[in-house]
């Protein structure tokens, strides 16, 4: 049996009171594989529906990169949309711009509907390093306001200070559609939204098996459940129960510190307006306060996923570099999370003889895009698959050569753009 991994998030939450297995045979409308976003939003979407979903977790709510994440509310995909209307053509690129803040509302949506206590803050920046990343900025803001975003500020280094207090940059832009969240408490308050609607919620309940037909039966240790529809939202820790579904993507992992409690006045002297930060490196740090107020300092990939040896040791430094006056401070916690990346850097959505849906692969943005998700594959399934469309339209590239030979290729790339950023070219 898993449980949480010593992180912040586990600490925080209360995880006292786990989901039962699943030990017997169920049928239902819709059985949903993953206890993650994507697997969450789904099934709270469809219960909300009226439909019966049983949800099955191979370990506990918000295991993977939904329970481990920066836990900040960041709008768009990881390509945004010029990217995608040069590389699809304008009307992917509409279509998908069309969807590009929704997943943020449906988060402060259910947490107002839910009543879910999960740390929420209104806020965010992006911040830049040096000029060009400045001007990139100001491009930024004029193709989200061209999507109906105005509700965004370009800041000067001077006007910056408002938001923070570092050194480091020559400006930034503010998106008050961005925000904050504890994400475990927001899955487990999800679960529990679930549960209240009538759907069921099993841990510990890896699938071992996939039956495919008319229904699709799926089998764990102990149980099954029989279902008209089987939703695939395992992402980074999908199983080879689906090896279709492996080719395309790769998991990796990303690392995140969290210090000991700071005080409020020390957070505010960083961090004035409580907003969450990513700065504009390709890889990027990004950071916030916790509502105990903690600095969380998280950054970088390791591609393949596997686990650094000392992960304070990988980001102190770059904590200590934004804020000088931390150096030396305690870290409580320091983990690292999987997420999926696939070779276009945007998510795949797709179906499996026709009653099996899938979405995976959000490239290190997911924790709006997976809600946006939810979303689309229940309006799918109640017979309205336009939005999902757009996404299943979107080109499943292999990864050539496969992950052994993926891995490298993808490190040396990164390391390419990452020295790019540092000469500021």
């Amino acid at each position: 049996m898993s449980d949480y991994i010593n992180s912040y998030y586990a600490y925080n939450a209360d995880t006292s009171v786990p989901y039962p297995a699943l030990n017997e045979d169920l049928q239902a409308d819709v059985c949903v594989m993953g206890g993650g976003f994507t697997g969450l939003s789904s099934a709270l979407h469809l219960a909300q529906a009226g439909y019966k979903v049983v949800l099955l977790e191979a370990n506990r709510i918000g295991f993977g990169a939904t329970g481990r994440n920066g836990g900040q509310i960041v709008n768009s995909y990881s390509r945004d949309v010029d990217t995608i209307a040069k590389k699809y053509g304008p009307e992917m690129g509409k279509a998908m711009g069309q969807m590009m803040f929704e997943g943020g509302d449906i988060i402060r949506t259910l947490i107002r509907d839910h009543q879910i206590d999960c740390d929420h803050v209104h806020g965010g920046a992006f911040v830049a390093l040096n000029h060009k990343q400045l001007k990139g900025l100001e491009e930024h803001q004029k193709l989200w306001q061209a999507y109906g975003n105005d509700d965004m500020e370009l800041l000067d280094k001077s006007a910056l200070s408002k938001i923070v207090k570092s050194d480091r940059y020559t400006g930034g832009l503010t998106d008050n559609k961005s925000g904050h969240i504890q994400p475990l408490k927001l899955a487990l308050g999800e679960a529990k939204a679930i549960t209240s609607l009538g759907g069921q919620v099993f841990e510990q309940s890896p699938i071992t098996k996939v039956e495919k037909g008319k229904r699709v039966t799926v089998h764990t240790a102990k149980g099954s459940v029989s279902a008209d529809y089987l939703v695939v939202g395992a992402n980074a820790y999908l199983s080879h129960v689906l090896p279709e579904l492996m080719k395309r993507s790769m998991p990796c992992g990303t690392q995140i510190i969290t210090t000991e409690v700071l005080g409020e006045q020390t957070c505010r002297e960083m961090l004035p307006a409580n907003y969450c930060v990513e700065d504009c490196n390709y890889l990027l740090d990004y950071y916030r306060t916790t509502a105990d107020h903690r600095l969380l300092y998280g950054g970088g990939v390791v591609y393949g996923a596997r686990d650094p040896d000392d992960i304070e040791r990988l980001i102190r430094p770059k904590m200590e570099k934004t804020f000088p006056q931390l150096k030396g401070t305690k870290i409580d916690f320091a983990w690292t999370g999987n997420f999926l990346l696939t070779v276009s850097r945007l998510p795949e959505f797709g179906r499996l003889d026709n009653n099996i849906y899938y979405m995976q692969g959000y490239s290190g943005h997911g924790v709006t895009s997976t809600h946006l998700a939810g979303k689309v594959v229940s309006e799918a399934i109640k017979g309205q698959a336009e939005r999902f469309d757009v996404f299943s339209k979107l080109p499943h590239l292999p990864m050539l050569g496969g992950r052994a030979l993926q891995i490298p290729f993808t490190a040396l790339g990164a390391s390419y753009y990452n020295l790019r950023d540092m000469l500021g070219i």
